[in-house]
């Protein structure tokens, strides 16, 4: 993975995939993100995937939902590790800000990352 803070996106079923192969698709950075399924997961594994999936590295962990599995394995793992953040409601938006601003802390990818995503949602 090139330098910068690390992405991790934990979803249900093949979501994280997808988001990642579209951001790749549009931004080319092949190496910012790494997807993780809870499909077939008990609690226990889907921790060790994330925590496989952070490494060392400052990082920052979408999740789909604010609650669930998903949400719940990344809390109890980043417990352990100091220099990371979640940011719940994943969208392409959001994950293409990142991929392009993964310079600074984990602290302010996120928070370019949500300003980027919630600004994307619209009603017309």
């Amino acid at each position: 993975m090139s330098s910068g803070v690390r992405g991790v996106i934990v979803c249900h079923a093949g979501l994280a995939g997808a988001l990642v192969e579209a951001v790749n698709q549009i931004s080319g950075l092949g190496d910012a993100l790494v997807p993780i399924s809870n499909e077939g997961c008990d609690r226990d594994l889907l921790r060790d995937r994330i925590a496989e999936a952070l490494g060392p590295d400052p990082a920052v962990v979408f999740v789909d939902l604010p609650t669930g599995s998903c949400m719940m394995a990344a809390l109890r793992e980043l417990k352990e590790v100091h220099d990371a953040c979640i940011v719940t409601g994943v969208n392409l938006p959001m994950l293409l800000e990142f991929v392009f601003h993964r310079d600074g802390t984990p602290d302010e990818a996120a928070a370019r990352a949500r300003a980027a995503g919630t600004e994307a949602i619209r009603v017309s």
